[in-house]
């Protein structure tokens, strides 16, 4: 599996037509009349799929297989199952216990998690907690896997502040194959300030992993690396377009983009405003009203949406503004139906968390991504106009200081987003300007459109050892637009 020759030539085609997908670019990327796809396979499957048919499900907390005064003690197998996604129809796919997208772990800061991964699948695999401050040995590598019927133990510390991180297949070549085939769930740390807060709670506080998919008219998930255009059914948890009843009043909904290369901007059908309150590294420090929310692959964000302003019977589509894609199928991510009137005592107060004054940089460097796009068969993407070499240290760096990275997108028609391992990072600057307040607190991927520059900084004083940065598009990172650091 990790020698397979990649086709890349289509990850080009995709990459060149989401030029502009978020940020103070705007939108270039426009959603396409429903016709647009009618002669595709994805589009045949989605247009015999009633929208809005099927309940939003929730994923199962994963219980501890034991516990101690320090430790929660897990054990997980990677294995593939059968699920019904398009009602009717048996699809295999890779899961985490047999669950489409994997059970969820509650974690609490300060207090230690192990989980013993089995693999069952037939290829190597390597487990990452996605924003997690881990040992080298647990951060799952792209050459540290799994090998068909073994075994792991990873460990995971939880020194770090309440986040919404995740855990994804890391292995080399494969890892984009993998997620987009199911390995992948929310790994949710929460801190006492967060479950100090008056937020919406308990029933009331809902994950929702999304991502795109193609499906054929059997119910196979279709994977080609770099399609868009053929990824056309939207599944929030595991449903295609569900329908959520939800009371008038606040919710809490923490949203992860599980998609291996599509950006979302998402919306209210009517326009209405929500509250984001946090990204990837926890809680805003204030929190932030808006109606438009922009995530590019693996970015998360928490948010509140208060149904009480709407009518018993009301129904909200959340939407996404973004193509490519048809119009009536990527345009469209769910529905909350407002279906009973309740009482609520949750409200979002005016200021969440008091973030560190970030400690004075006395390094810095400069990050460019570039990928190959004259259309070139098999072409490359780099750092710094280096291919990833796993044995190769691309980065030296002195435990216990600062950096700031200047990341460049050198591409003028692909897009990029950056992911760091270990760290989470303050952003400083988008092309010389302060960030919106969507991104001014802790990130651990950030977005880097055609011809931007994102400056970030961060401190390196958890681990010492090896960890990666990468675009965390699956696709450009298997192409090669990843390096590696050295902590020492």
């Amino acid at each position: 599996m990790l020698n397979r020759k990649l086709s890349r030539r289509s990850a080009i085609k995709a990459g060149a037509v989401t030029t502009g997908l978020v940020g103070g670019a705007g939108l270039a990327a426009p959603l396409l009349a429903p016709a647009a796809a009618a002669d595709t396979v994805a589009a045949a499957v989605s247009a015999t799929t009633p929208m809005f048919a099927v309940p939003l499900t929730v994923p199962p907390v994963l219980r501890p297989t034991a516990v101690s005064a320090t430790t929660d003690y897990y054990s997980v197998t990677m294995k593939k199952a059968v699920k019904e996604i398009i009602p009717g129809l048996q699809s295999e796919v890779h899961t985490y216990n047999g669950e489409f997208p994997g059970p969820t772990i509650k974690a609490r800061s300060g207090r230690r998690v192990v989980v013993t991964q089995t693999n069952e699948l037939d290829m190597p695999a390597s487990v990452h907690l996605h924003g997690a401050e881990v040992p080298m040995d647990s951060d799952g590598s792209p050459m540290n896997t799994i090998a068909p019927g073994g075994t792991k133990t990873y460990t995971y510390p939880n020194n770090q502040p309440g986040s919404p991180l995740w855990l994804h297949d890391h292995a080399h070549h494969a890892e984009s194959e993998h997620v987009y085939r199911g390995l992948q769930a929310m790994y949710l740390l929460s801190d006492e300030n967060d479950r100090a807060q008056p937020l919406p709670s308990g029933a009331y506080d809902i994950p929702l992993v999304i991502r795109d998919v193609q499906i054929d008219t059997t119910g196979q998930l279709v994977y080609t690396m770099g399609d868009f255009n053929n990824r056309t059914t939207i599944l929030v948890n595991g449903r295609p377009w569900p329908f959520l009843q939800v009371a008038a009043r606040q919710y809490r909904f923490r949203i992860l983009n599980a998609s291996s290369l599509r950006f979302f901007v998402f919306g209210l059908s009517d326009g209405g405003s929500f509250t984001q309150i946090g990204s990837d590294g926890g809680l805003l420090e204030k929190p932030y009203t808006t109606s438009t929310l922009k995530l590019s692959p693996g970015e998360r964000a928490d948010i509140v949406v208060d149904f009480s302003r709407y009518e018993t019977g009301t129904k909200i589509v959340l939407q996404n503004a973004n193509g490519p894609g048809p119009a009536d199928l990527i345009g469209k991510i769910m529905r909350f139906d407002v279906v009973r009137e309740a009482r609520d005592f949750s409200y979002v107060p005016s200021r969440l968390r008091t973030l560190p004054t970030p400690e004075i940089a006395t390094v810095n460097r400069t990050f460019v991504l570039r990928m190959e796009d004259d259309g070139r068969p098999n072409p490359n993407a780099y750092i710094n106009d280096q291919l990833y070499d796993p044995d190769r240290i691309d980065t030296e760096i002195a435990w216990g200081s600062t950096e700031v990275w200047t990341v460049t997108n050198a591409n003028v028609k692909a897009p990029h987003n950056f992911h760091v391992h270990l760290v989470q990072f303050r952003v400083l600057e988008r092309n010389g300007k302060a960030p919106d307040p969507s991104e001014q607190g802790l990130k651990d991927t950030v977005a880097v459109l055609p011809g931007e520059t994102v400056k970030i900084q961060m401190t390196f004083d958890s681990y010492r050892g090896t960890y990666l940065y990468h675009c965390h598009m699956f696709d450009h990172g298997a192409m090669g637009m990843m390096g590696t650091m050295r902590i020492s």
